[in-house]
């Protein structure tokens, strides 16, 4: 993996990988650059064995303010459909491993797509969660209309897709959309914490368990049920299953090989 990047910034505590958004001068915008290195990183700590959860984040003013409207206001729709940097989110979804986004500040639009693509969230006490993309004239279109209402509900996304409403940390939290909301000083550590508490767990049932979850997410109740049992037997053919359970058994810590 390449160490130097012109948008992100990257790092890895024990088994942790960590990327950081780095385009203060505007917020963070999301620009075809950014998702681009964004997603190799993703893709290069996936592969990697010592990696086993990953964060991504910006900095205390915003974790990304939307997307880069410079690229888009002059774009045709044949443009947006050829050459559009939205298929890089498809990318984001194939990532195995658990995705943690750390927000702080901003959090809007393609910003806000981003940190829902993730598998969990914690917000700062500043952070502010929005799809304000009804101001330019358009709707969201990298998975916005979809994930937030699945998130929070039909009344609440409409409001938010269609008039710009903006959600306090909290509120995000009450409504579901985070996870939990700590201190600005602390939403990175919280979210390290919580992807070091991830990574030391077996690392095959973490990946099937983020299927499965992102299985009743994305499909109906039948489906889900259906792979969520198929993913439940198959952990059975596991060396960590048996480790595990005979662990229980002798009471003592268990060793993960994710094997």
């Amino acid at each position: 993996m390449s160490t130097t990047y012109e948008t992100i910034l990257i790092e890895t505590h024990d088994s942790v990988g960590l990327v950081r958004i780095n385009r203060p001068k505007v917020r963070n915008a999301l620009n075809s650059t950014v998702l681009h290195e964004l997603t190799e990183v993703l893709e290069a700590f996936d592969a990697d064995p010592q990696v086993h959860a990953i964060v991504i984040t910006g900095d205390d003013i915003a974790f990304a303010a939307g997307a880069d409207i410079k690229e888009m206001a002059d774009a045709t729709a044949v443009h947006m459909l050829t050459r559009s940097h939205i298929p890089q989110f498809d990318r984001l979804r194939l990532i195995h491993k658990p995705i943690i986004a750390a927000v702080s500040g901003w959090c809007l639009g393609g910003g806000n797509e981003l940190a829902m693509s993730c598998d969990m969230i914690i917000a700062s006490e500043t952070a502010r969660f929005g799809q304000p993309e009804i101001n330019l004239g358009v709707i969201p279109g990298a998975g916005g209309t979809q994930r937030l209402t699945r998130a929070v509900g039909k009344a609440l996304a409409m409001e938010m897709v269609l008039n710009g409403r903006t959600l306090t940390a909290e509120e995000a939290r009450q409504f579901g959309l985070v996870n939990r909301v700590v201190p600005v000083e602390r939403y990175l550590d919280e979210a390290m914490q919580l992807a070091g508490e991830i990574a030391a767990r077996a690392p095959l049932a973490i990946r099937l368990g983020k299927e499965a979850v992102n299985q009743a997410f994305e499909s109906f109740l039948g489906d889900g049920l259906a792979d969520e049992r198929r993913l439940f037997y198959l952990l059975f053919a596991s060396q960590d299953q048996k480790e595990g359970m005979q662990a229980f058994v002798e009471k003592r810590k268990p060793s993960w090989k994710g094997e």
